[in-house]
């Protein structure tokens, strides 16, 4: 009868360990196959960028690199803003035309006449008319940051500006409040307050002609 309940022990004894043992070598191996598959997750996180597979986990840089890529990618297309161009566009186009102290100008004339309701045409034209700048610029701009023959005082019965970039804005000011405000927004219609010669809106649309050429 001991030897019966020895017999019988031991092979409940064998029987509970199996059945333990089996939960826990399947628990472990369950255990195992999730971090399998983190480690393939996170590699494959690591390894897929973009379009791009490497063997190896990519650097931080490089990460970066085409995060930035990406960010271009998104970028818009900056706007069409004056017959058929973009701001810079406008600005390199009226660069051609501008020489001397005003070299380099044409992008503040643009954005700002257009700021403004201004033709950047009309605005360079005139000043190219008035102060000479598609090749070397009058004394009045050397000396008085003054383009577009703007009266005042300071400079003689003309007007003196602190720098070259004021004299330019101040200059469109004035078309803007004086001219266009008023509906006086063509050579044509500016002629007989801007000048006392009559074919000075010829000479100004002549020069409109020459920009637009280059």
């Amino acid at each position: 009868m001991k030897a019966n309940k020895k017999t019988i022990f031991l092979i409940a004894l064998a029987i509970l360990d199996c059945v333990f043992g089996g939960v826990i070598i399947s628990s472990s191996l369950n255990h195992n196959k999730r971090e399998d598959t983190i480690d393939i997750k996170t590699s494959a996180n690591y390894m897929m960028i973009g379009n791009v597979f490497d063997t190896s986990k990519v650097t931080t840089e490089k990460i970066k690199e085409v995060k930035e890529e990406k960010k271009e990618d998104k970028k818009e297309a900056e706007p069409i803003v004056y017959s058929g161009m973009t701001l810079k566009q406008l600005g390199a186009k009226l660069n051609k035309s501008l020489k001397s102290d005003l070299a380099g100008k044409g992008y503040l004339i643009a954005s700002y006449s257009l700021q403004k309701g201004v033709d950047p045409y009309v605005a360079t034209a005139i000043i190219l008319h008035e102060t000479g700048c598609e090749w070397g610029c009058s004394t009045l701009v050397k000396r008085c940051n003054n383009v577009g023959g703007q009266k005042g005082s300071g400079c003689g019965s003309y007007a003196a500006f602190s720098s070259l970039d004021t004299g330019i804005k101040k200059f469109i000011d004035n078309l803007a409040k004086n001219y266009y405000a008023k509906g006086l927004n063509t050579p044509e219609k500016m002629n007989a307050k801007y000048a006392e010669s009559r074919d000075w809106s010829t000479k100004v649309n002549k020069y409109i002609q020459k920009i637009k050429s280059k």
